[in-house]
């Protein structure tokens, strides 16, 4: 798909067609994050901030269950 970068206000921005937004599951006013890969770079919707928070939560939740389990008596 071939994306013209285009003029925001005092700065440049790319339209995005409803097709491409529907297939991102995107709507106005979400956050759309650009990755830099081998390659190039992919847009994604996946936060890699909050999937690193994920992981160690999901780690400590393994970790601790006894824990985590008298804390919700």
């Amino acid at each position: 798909m071939k994306l013209k970068i285009t003029t925001v206000g005092n700065s440049a921005g790319v339209i995005l067609p409803k097709d491409l937004l529907a297939r991102l599951r995107l709507e106005k006013g979400d956050t759309l994050y650009a990755l830099e890969i081998p390659d190039g770079i992919k847009l994604t919707v996946f936060d890699p901030t909050l999937a690193a928070q994920m992981e160690v939560a999901e780690r400590i939740m393994r970790e601790d269950r006894t824990v985590l389990h008298k804390l919700a008596q």
